[in-house]
């Protein structure tokens, strides 16, 4: 069964070139390809597909906005905002919204497939510049999170936090500690039950704002 991808861009060139990433594997197939946040509205919900690229730049009710009414709705609908922004705004509007992943449209292809798989499977992939504008936010807020909450990670769960800081994926992440994905996933389970957390943005925001 593949994942089924919708895709909200107005501009018809990175449409096309996104609708091509999709095309060209056998694991995705394209529900749905809305070129404004209005159209998004009315038809997402009629599709429900499993995971859906949302532009936020968009002509007339941006992407953020589309994101905030559509989440709370249809939880099991994964956001991923798809954009040429990086501003810390922007980023934590978007994840306030209830988007998981915030990718930059420069983002290769290969990559760009893996952040699907990733978002798909419970992850919230990031760009690595993204990543690290969001690390740099939460070092400088206040967490509640004590040191011996964190001392309940293994040395590879806070090796492999450490990896998902910096925007790897679980692929990138297997391959270089020569793991399977599947065990990356299991140990991505483990953090997030350890650390009570349901994303890849609280964990974290929980390992660096200490």
């Amino acid at each position: 069964m593949s994942i089924s991808v919708g895709i909200v861009e107005d501009n018809t060139d990175i449409l096309m070139a996104l609708e091509q990433i999709v095309g060209l594997s056998d694991e995705l197939s394209l529900s749905c390809s809305c070129t404004s946040g209005e159209e998004a509205l009315v038809r997402l919900p009629e599709i429900k597909p499993d995971v859906v690229l949302m532009d936020i730049n968009l002509g007339g009710m941006n992407g953020i906005e589309v994101v905030k009414r559509l989440k709370p709705l249809y939880p099991t609908i994964q956001f991923m905002m798809c954009t040429i922004y990086e501003e810390d705004e922007k980023i934590f509007e978007a994840l306030s919204a209830g988007a998981s992943g915030y990718i930059t449209k420069n983002t290769a292809p290969g990559k760009m497939f893996d952040a699907i798989m990733e978002l798909y499977q419970g992850g919230a992939p990031m760009s690595s510049q993204i990543a690290r504008k969001v690390v740099s936010a939460f070092s400088h807020r206040t967490n509640a999170a004590s040191e011996e909450t964190l001392e309940v990670l293994s040395r590879r769960e806070a090796e492999i936090l450490e990896m998902l800081s910096k925007g790897l994926v679980y692929k990138e992440i297997a391959e270089a500690l020569s793991i399977s994905s599947e065990t990356v996933r299991k140990h991505v389970y483990n953090i997030y039950n350890k650390l009570h957390v349901s994303n890849r943005v609280e964990a974290v925001n929980k390992y660096f704002g200490r």
